[in-house]
């Protein structure tokens, strides 16, 4: 029995390690016409490949969330507001996340190696 209670509380270490480690990058979208993500206050321009949590404050019915990249292609909705949470993994290469109705000038972009 206390075999089975100490894998579990093992199992259960190991699990909460892992989400714990998982880096979580902040993404913005208005109210104004601009947009942005970071990591804690820094711009993201540089990350290594893995896994990242991606959350994302859409505070214009005006403006979207588009993030692209190998293999990723994902996006709030223009017209909507709210906040969103993505679990992603990133392979090397390089990403972007622009406004659609305002790519032009709403735009960003970093790699990842």
């Amino acid at each position: 029995m206390k075999y089975v209670l100490l894998l579990a509380l093992v199992a259960l270490l190991a699990a909460s390690t892992a989400t714990a480690g998982t880096v979580t990058l902040t993404g913005t979208t208005g109210p104004g016409f601009t947009i942005t993500l970071k990591k804690g206050t820094t711009k993201v321009t540089k990350l290594k490949a893995g896994t990242y949590i991606f959350k994302i404050s859409d505070k214009s019915s005006i403006h979207n969330f588009h993030l692209i990249g190998p293999g990723v292609n994902k996006l709030t909705t223009v017209g909507g507001t709210g906040t969103f949470t993505w679990k992603l993994k990133l392979k090397p290469g390089k990403y972007t996340y622009v406004c659609d109705p305002h790519k032009a000038f709403m735009k960003g972009s970093f790699t990842v190696s």
